[in-house]
């Protein structure tokens, strides 16, 4: 059987809500292949300045640049095969924006394994006081580059994560990540970590729902323990 092989990618956008905002700049390196993608996107709206702060992108750098439409099959045929993607804040981010991307372009998302560095970082190295893709780089003592641009982001999450697997495969990291069976009884992360469930303020779980928290697979299974506590509508957790 064929491994699945790692894709490392990344996104810039206009802002951090994927429902409003827009990729600016994708990359991917794949290290088996030793290839990599990066391309600049037109979002169709002037960048803000505080974004274009952080990633140094501006309206003049992507005014000849593509839309994502165009952008989506260059990099769904760089992604081709038997993959995993792997981004940092994969689930709570880049993902997002992908899903929303290909939506408007009226493209279908690939069906992609992804795995979040970030998670990984947090369940397998707690003893880090920060899980931050920069301050993995100096845990790791891998050399800074420019960071926040993508593909600069994506070498330094290449050299991190493969640092933080060694050589675990593919299918074992995702195992290893893979959401846990079983209603859990104590909040798993946030403020009220380690807390009761049953004890938390029905205003925080419903807070958790408006902010997206039980979309992501791993969180499917607390949803359910605040339905059956009575703490959370079906249709809320839903949306």
């Amino acid at each position: 059987m064929t491994k699945k092989r790692p894709i490392f990618y990344d996104t810039e956008t206009t802002g951090i809500r994927a429902e409003r905002d827009r990729i600016v700049e994708i990359a991917a390196y794949d290290p088996y292949l030793e290839k990599s993608f990066v391309q600049l996107v037109n979002p169709g709206s002037p960048i803000p300045k505080e974004a274009s702060n952080i990633h140094h992108i501006t309206d003049e750098m992507v005014k000849e640049a593509p839309p994502f439409s165009e952008v989506a099959p260059q990099f769904t045929a760089f992604c081709e095969g038997d993959v995993v993607l792997i981004a940092h804040n994969n689930d709570a981010f880049d993902l997002f924006f992908l899903k929303y991307e290909f939506q408007r372009a009226g493209l279908l998302l690939p069906e992609w394994p992804f795995l979040d560095s970030l998670k990984w970082a947090r369940r397998y190295r707690p003893d880090l006081p920060r899980h931050s893709l920069q301050s993995l780089r100096e845990v790791y003592g891998i050399e800074a580059n420019d960071a926040h641009r993508a593909l600069d982001d994506v070498m330094v999450l290449y050299k991190v994560f493969m640092a933080m697997c060694d050589d675990l495969s593919m299918e074992t990291c995702l195992e290893l990540l893979s959401p846990k069976e079983g209603a859990p009884a104590t909040m798993p992360f946030g403020k009220y970590r380690g807390q009761p469930l049953k004890s938390l303020p029905k205003s925080y779980v419903t807070w958790l729902a408006s902010s997206g928290s039980f979309e992501k697979p791993e969180n499917h299974a607390l949803a359910k323990s605040f339905i059956s506590l009575g703490l959370l509508r079906e249709s809320a957790a839903a949306h």
